[in-house]
């Protein structure tokens, strides 16, 4: 397993594949690496000769200075994790400074309205800052195929829009979420949780399943009603939002429509730890 720090070595290491069309994938992460990176990356290994795993904490999609500073960064864990999976792989694992040689500021994007609910709301910026990000990092790799987690469902359809606004050529693929066997969502953030909150945040899930069920028969606004209701009736986590879209636009559904697809999204706290999750639910 090579690994890079910065975009010239990378490229050049890269150059000698591309020169021979080999098809490249690329896995973006922040490191914290779990189960369901590694089934990212394995997925990434099916369909690629060369896979590339970035780790990178990038701080301009952060909006909390605390969540930044406790973000977790155990570098040689993950190249621990990676190499349990492939010996093959290429990890770019780049500096601040690499990445933000002149000021640490963020791109500004149209993402046609995509950005502006759920967590767009809640973080200002944010998707600006994933944009940052996800384009130097398609511009430095020039991958076929990259691979995302569908945990961030509304991310990934701002990279589709990201892309086809900046006319990359890319295949942006997402991968189903993995969970825990309680049915939490795998996140890095799940290490900050204690033992107790861990099991507890299983509610989310549930809350998911249970609104996949009602939407056969009940309107979304009565279910998000209902799911508003039965968090605060819970001890110990707190929603931000329950939100039922439909795929392509992000656009709160209040009349279902035939032959489109919706989503339920939660973000909750718990341990004041914040927890996104999504289902679909036909």
């Amino acid at each position: 397993m090579q690994v890079f720090k910065t975009k010239f070595e990378l490229r050049d290491h890269l150059d000698k594949y591309r020169s021979k069309n080999v098809p490249i994938g690329l896995v973006p992460t922040m490191g914290a690496l779990h189960e369901g990176h590694l089934a990212l990356v394995s997925r990434a290994l099916e369909e690629n000769e060369v896979v590339v795993v970035s780790i990178f904490v990038n701080p301009t999609q952060f909006n909390n200075a605390e969540d930044l500073a406790n973000y977790p960064k155990p570098l040689e864990k993950d190249l621990s994790l990676l190499e349990s999976v492939s010996a093959d792989l290429v990890v770019f694992a780049p500096e601040i400074s690499e990445i933000y040689p002149e000021v640490l500021e963020s791109k500004q994007y149209d993402f046609e309205g995509l950005d502006k609910v759920m967590e767009g709301a809640f973080r200002p910026g944010h998707f600006n800052g994933v944009g940052t990000i996800v384009e130097a990092l398609f511009r430095t790799v020039e991958p076929d195929r990259a691979y995302f987690g569908e945990k961030d469902f509304q991310q990934l359809q701002i990279i589709r829009k990201l892309t086809d606004n900046q006319g990359i050529p890319v295949t942006v693929i997402g991968c189903p979420i993995v969970r825990e066997a309680s049915g939490l969502a795998l996140s890095s953030r799940n290490t900050r949780l204690s033992d107790n909150s861990r099991q507890e945040a299983s509610f989310i899930y549930d809350m998911l399943q249970a609104a996949k069920s009602k939407f056969g028969t009940e309107s979304a606004p009565n279910i998000t009603a209902w799911v508003e209701e039965e968090f605060r009736r819970h001890p110990l986590l707190d929603l931000e939002y329950i939100q039922i879209t439909d795929v392509d636009t992000l656009t709160p559904a209040k009349d279902k429509k035939e032959n489109i697809k919706y989503r339920a999204f939660i973000a909750a706290y718990a341990d004041g730890v914040r927890l996104i999750d999504n289902i679909a639910l036909n």
